[in-house]
């Protein structure tokens, strides 16, 4: 019994040993298949950063090099169509051009038939000899026929500037080059020869030089050649040049038309993981990284099969491998990071766009409503400021801003905005989706994290009412009376445009009576340094608003501008200034014998002056005048405070009529009915801490004026004051 016990024990024993092995195996072959799937998926991620990374340096680098010969092609063509008739200038010009610019194997500017002493060849060339010393000589001739020359006849046909594809020029450079060329016209316009430059394309193979052992690289022109290709991308050139252009696999013409498309994306074609994109600005031309399975994947392959068998050495050595890989890759994009900040100010700076801002003032002189003035004074050449305004429907649409950074960047991104405003503002009336939209669309094409503080108002110009969204920018002014504090408009807290897509944007209002000033600047004005590196500030900037005494735009700016000056003193300006006036004033205006103003009682002054000049226009006596003043001021104040609810603006119509020695004033507004003359005088014989409140100021009018009438019609009040009088 004994024996049977322990030989159950031994069996059971036995047989767990034998599931911890089979489990320790399963344990580990599960183990090692996870762990290359995860490494599998890690090195994909890898190659695909690394694709895109080497696609983003190699395209910086050709087009810096590209952009160098086009803009000295463009610097040189003007001086050349200047001395066409001086082939020593036209020699001097093209030598000048290969000293500065050492991309440029050559150069040479090819005449048509007859244009000098009636020959018909004319190609004069400038090349660099064996030694690098420079040549000149006339190269055009019935061997050197350039008039069959592709390069001459596409730049005629396209009159413009043009990229050539890759071709061995025998007769100048001697070597396989790519040309840039441009047509060259006479004082008529006319174009009577071609300039062509000629770039050698050594510089391309050093860039690929540097190409990783587990990727290739070929460039593309616009027209399907191969321009140049690292060696290992396929067996030869002509394999490369016969896949290209026959196309025969769907997979292979899909990419190939893709490129030749300008898209970017990336394919697996034969085993092969392909990237591709397109070279930026005019070339047409297309890069591609290829890297091939069986390279890329050739370690992780071997390594799966040791970690089979030796699972512990396999996965130090996986952590080796992760290791140095994650490190390679830091130090990688710490290096990308660097290329990418350069080459931003090459990408950004692909053009200036100049004059997009108003400078007519006043920008609507056939209106009595508003009163506008802008000043923009950039930090340097160009700037990243910028305001915009303009009237539709009846509502003035206006806008101020600032860019990050300063210089050419700027003035692009400056450009772009104004022109989102402008489109975007067209169908949209509400401040807040304007600047959603113009913030998404920023967004969407920021890859130079450029962003933008921005304001955007819109003034009803019947109602007087501003509804504005602000994304980081400076909160603007309002400047209701010279010699006055301005008051600073509430500003939500929203971030500047370009930052995030879909943010959503929140939107203010205010009521902006007649006679106030909307002041608008950007922070170039408040950081403005003097000698001392003080800041010009807020606190000066209020002073000096509250210290003018004439708030129209142009007078206030002028003020504020004279302040600034005078504070920096000889200090260099660091920052771009801006500043914009808005003078809202529709209700502040004659028609006639008529006054139009508002329920604001900061424009009873207008009043006076509107009664004195009716009545020396009809020759009243000043006595009766003074009698007018008093009772209209009395009868236009109780409107004021009365008629409207509080926060309200509303209109207030006086009119004068002189007839037969009576003038009679008719006061009406759409405010709560009220009639003043069913008023009882109050009782006078009582001490003044016994009288009730109120009935003083009728009283006052109807001892002033000869007769007072009232009466509800259209759902407004109308008040009629009649008074005789003496002329002088």
């Amino acid at each position: 019994m004994t024996r049977k016990v322990k030989n159950i024990w031994q069996g059971l024993q036995r047989r767990s040993s034998l599931a911890i092995l089979i489990t320790a195996a399963v344990l580990i072959e599960t183990t090692s298949v996870v762990q290359y799937l995860f490494a599998y998926r890690g090195t994909k991620q890898v190659v695909e950063q690394y694709a895109m990374s080497e696609l983003k340096t190699k395209n910086m680098e050709i087009q810096r090099e590209v952009r160098s010969v086009e803009e000295a092609v463009s610097y040189v063509t003007y001086a050349l169509e200047r001395n066409l008739n001086n082939p020593e200038a036209i020699y001097t010009l093209e030598r000048a051009l290969l000293e500065r610019n050492h991309a440029i194997s050559g150069c040479a500017v090819a005449f048509k038939e007859g244009y000098i002493k009636g020959d018909r060849w004319n190609e004069l060339f400038v090349g660099r000899d064996e030694g690098g010393a420079l040549v000149q000589r006339q190269i055009g001739d019935e061997n050197h026929n350039y008039f069959e020359l592709d390069w001459y006849k596409e730049t005629i046909e396209a009159d413009c500037g043009h990229w050539t594809d890759p071709y061995i020029d025998n007769a100048g450079s001697k070597a396989e080059v790519c040309s840039y060329t441009m047509p060259l016209r006479d004082k008529d316009g006319d174009v009577v020869a071609v300039f062509c430059a000629d770039m050698s394309l050594d510089w391309l193979m050093e860039i690929f030089k540097t190409q990783s052992e587990a990727s290739s690289t070929f460039l593309l022109s616009s027209t399907g050649v191969i321009i140049a290709m690292t060696n290992n991308v396929f067996e030869n050139i002509e394999a490369v040049q016969d896949a290209v252009s026959n196309a025969n696999d769907s997979m292979i013409d899909k990419v190939t038309r893709a490129m030749l498309s300008g898209d970017t994306g990336r394919a697996k074609i034969n085993k092969s993981q392909v990237f591709y994109g397109p070279v930026e600005g005019g070339t047409g031309w297309s890069l591609a990284v290829v890297f091939a399975d069986d390279v890329v994947y050739d370690r992780l392959n071997k390594l799966s099969i040791n970690l089979a068998i030796f699972m512990l050495l396999g996965l130090g050595l996986l952590a080796f491998i992760m290791f140095r890989t994650v490190r390679g890759f830091r130090k990688l994009q710490v290096v990308n990071a660097e290329k990418e900040r350069i080459g931003n100010e090459l990408a950004i700076a692909s053009g200036i766009q100049k004059g997009m801002l108003p400078c007519t003032f006043p920008p609507y002189p056939d209106r009595d409503e508003i009163t506008m003035y802008g000043s923009l004074v950039p930090a340097k050449e160009v700037g990243g400021d910028l305001y915009d305004f303009y009237i539709r429907d009846e509502k003035l649409f206006f806008c101020i801003g600032d860019v990050s950074g300063k210089g050419v960047p700027a003035s692009l991104v400056m450009a772009v905005t104004r022109s989102l405003f402008r489109t975007v503002s067209t169908h949209i009336d509400k401040p807040e989706l304007i600047m959603k939209q113009i913030n998404d669309a920023m967004s969407e094409m920021n890859e130079s994290s450029m962003f933008v503080t921005l304001f955007i108002g819109m003034l009803d110009l019947h109602s007087g009412i501003l509804s504005y969204s602000n994304a980081g920018h400076c909160p603007p002014y309002l400047v209701t009376a010279p010699n006055c504090d301005p008051i600073p408009l509430e500003m939500d807290a929203n971030i500047p445009v370009g930052l995030m897509k879909d943010w959503s944007y929140t939107a203010q209002s205010t009521a902006i009576r007649p006679g106030n000033v909307v002041f608008l600047y950007t922070d170039g004005l408040t950081e403005a340094e003097n000698t001392s590196h003080e800041l010009y500030g807020e606190e000066r900037l209020r002073k000096c608003i509250a210290g003018c005494a004439d708030i129209t735009p142009h007078a206030l700016i002028a003020h504020i501008t004279d302040s600034v000056h005078a504070f920096v003193g000889d200090a260099e300006q660091s920052d771009d200034l801006t500043m914009l006036g808005v003078l809202f004033n529709k209700y502040l205006t004659i028609s006639g014998n008529t006054l139009h103003l508002n329920n604001n009682v900061q424009h009873v002054p207008h009043l006076a002056n509107f009664i004195d000049s009716v009545a020396e226009a009809n020759g009243i006596d000043p006595a009766t005048t003074m009698s007018l003043n008093l009772a209209m001021e009395e009868a236009v104040v109780n409107v004021i405070k009365y008629a409207y609810p509080d926060g309200v603006i509303g209109d207030i119509d006086v009119t004068a009529t002189v007839e037969d020695g009576t003038i009679t004033f008719t006061i009406e507004d759409s405010g709560v009915a009220f009639d003043p003359t069913a008023k009882a005088d109050p009782d006078l014989t009582l001490a003044a801490e016994d009288r009730p409140i109120g009935g003083l100021g009728i009283h006052l009018v109807r001892q002033l004026m000869d007769s007072i009438g009232y009466e509800r019609r259209s759902d407004k009040n109308i008040l009629t004051l009649t008074k005789k009088y003496n002329q002088q």
